[in-house]
């Protein structure tokens, strides 16, 4: 009789064992998901940052090729206009009076 006392005592102990050791799995697969969970949280946060900071260079970088843009059209622009001043004043100083100047002889379309 002892024997058997003996031994359901063993198989409870055993058991209470098992239980204690599934009791710690779950606890640590738990713990690892949260863990994992978190990570991939972080990883989220890092990733919209990243995409935000893109963004946010490539608006300025594209505010800076207009604001060059315009500088270089305004540039061409002021050029032109300085040419047609120079070509003007040139035809003006040499016009000999012979023929019509070259505003009244243009075709007209």
């Amino acid at each position: 009789m002892r024997q058997v006392a003996g031994q359901e005592a063993q198989e409870v102990e055993n058991r209470q064992k098992l239980r204690a050791d599934e009791l710690q799995r779950e606890y640590h697969e738990e713990q690892r998901n949260e863990f994992e969970n978190f990570v991939e949280e972080q990883n989220d946060v890092e990733n919209r940052q990243k995409l935000q900071a893109d963004e946010l260079q490539r608006e300025y970088h594209e505010e800076q090729r207009n604001e060059f843009e315009n500088f270089v059209e305004e540039q061409n622009d002021e050029q032109e206009e300085r040419s047609r001043e120079a070509i003007e004043q040139w035809r003006q100083w040499h016009y000999d009076g012979l023929y019509p100047s070259y505003l009244y002889n243009r075709h007209h379309i």
